[in-house]
């Protein structure tokens, strides 16, 4: 059978260099910190309060947290960005094109009501002066009504 016998090694008996301890200078720094400090928690801010508790949290935590508000950032501001770039590009093609087509189609409206006014106008002439040779006995209503089509009729 074996048997364990333990040896100890002379470095571990003697003891360590360094100053004398001297229980005179020992006290209990929590019951001072206590009695003694200055310290008013209503002067702290919020932020103050949780740069505070940045310990608390692991390291591994705080650096993924991090990236991931980086990360957000980083797009909000590529969106952003890119919406800007992609609104300036619609509204300068907007006035650089939409505004002289539309001004072109409405001179072109014009034009249309203009013609349309004409044709009216001489259709009226032509009503006129079509009275003079036309039947004596029919009326104006009449000479209107085969002028304009059957389907028209005179509003009383």
């Amino acid at each position: 059978m074996v048997q364990l016998q333990e040896i100890v090694d002379e470095h571990f008996q003697e003891g360590q260099a360094g100053p004398e301890e001297d229980d005179a200078d020992y006290t209990d720094t929590d019951s001072e910190i206590s009695e003694e400090s200055e310290y008013d928690p209503t002067d702290e801010t919020f932020g103050e309060r949780l740069y505070a508790l940045r310990d608390i949290v692991p390291p591994q935590t705080r650096g993924y947290i991090s990236n991931t508000i980086s990360t957000a950032g980083n797009t909000v501001r590529s969106v952003l960005s890119f919406g800007g770039k992609t609104l300036w590009v619609i509204s300068s093609s907007a006035l650089l094109l939409g505004i002289p087509w539309a001004l072109a189609w409405a001179e072109e409206q014009q034009v249309l009501e203009m013609e349309k006014e004409m044709k009216m106008r001489e259709m009226g002439g032509d009503l006129l002066t079509a009275g003079t040779g036309a039947q004596e006995g029919s009326s104006t209503a009449q000479q209107f009504g085969t002028a304009l089509g059957p389907e028209t009729k005179a509003a009383l």
